[in-house]
Formats: C-alpha cells, sequence, structure tokens
C-alpha cells in the first residue's frame, strides 16, 4: 500500500505542480507542491525502502522535473510531463517498496 503512496505522491507533485504553476501563472505555486509531494514522497521511501533508495527516487524526481523543460521543446508541455511522469511511477513502484528484512533488521 505504501508504494502506491508515494508514487501517487511523486505523480502528483509533478502532474498537480505543472497545472497549478500554469493555470495560475505562478512558478511558485507550482513549486510549492512540487516540493511539498517530493518531501512526503521521501518520507515514505525512506520508511519502506531505505535512506539511500529515497535519496535516489528523490534525485530522480527532480531530474524528471528538469528532464520535462527540454523535452516539453521537442514534444509539448503536457506530453513531457506525462512521459517524465510515467517514468517516475514505473521506477517508484519497482524500487520504492519495502525492504526484505535481513538479518541486522532484528
Amino acid at each position: 500500500m505504501s508504494r502506491i503512496m508515494s508514487t501517487g505522491l511523486a505523480k502528483t507533485g509533478l502532474l498537480l505542480g505543472y497545472k497549478v504553476a500554469r493555470d495560475t501563472g505562478s512558478r511558485l505555486a507550482g513549486g510549492a507542491i512540487l516540493a511539498a509531494c517530493g518531501v512526503a514522497a521521501f518520507t515514505v521511501w525512506n520508511k519502506d525502502a531505505g535512506t539511500a533508495r529515497a535519496a535516489a527516487l528523490t534525485g530522480l524526481y527532480v531530474a524528471a522535473f528538469g528532464a520535462s523543460h527540454p523535452l516539453a521543446k521537442k514534444i509539448g508541455a503536457w506530453p513531457a510531463v506525462f512521459t517524465v511522469t510515467g517514468a517516475m511511477a514505473l521506477v517508484s513502484m519497482i524500487v520504492g517498496g519495502r525492504r526484505a528484512k535481513s538479518w541486522h533488521d532484528g
């Protein structure tokens, strides 16, 4: 269930962040949504997948946001946002879940 939650948070941050920035003309408002969802997703990833994976997924989240800008010049804004969001969601579902217990987890 938490894998779905963290993936949903990442998707919401990328999609809603762009929509709010576009509809309001305020990059700050869109960025606030992107940041809030990113922090929330990191919290879930950290709990479930560990700090290293959470940091990597958060880095990918930020990279996806950054990659959407040049991609938008090639394929359009919404297609770019959908593309990076889909890629982020796929990786989150694969990597962002619960860790297998090891001998040192107690």
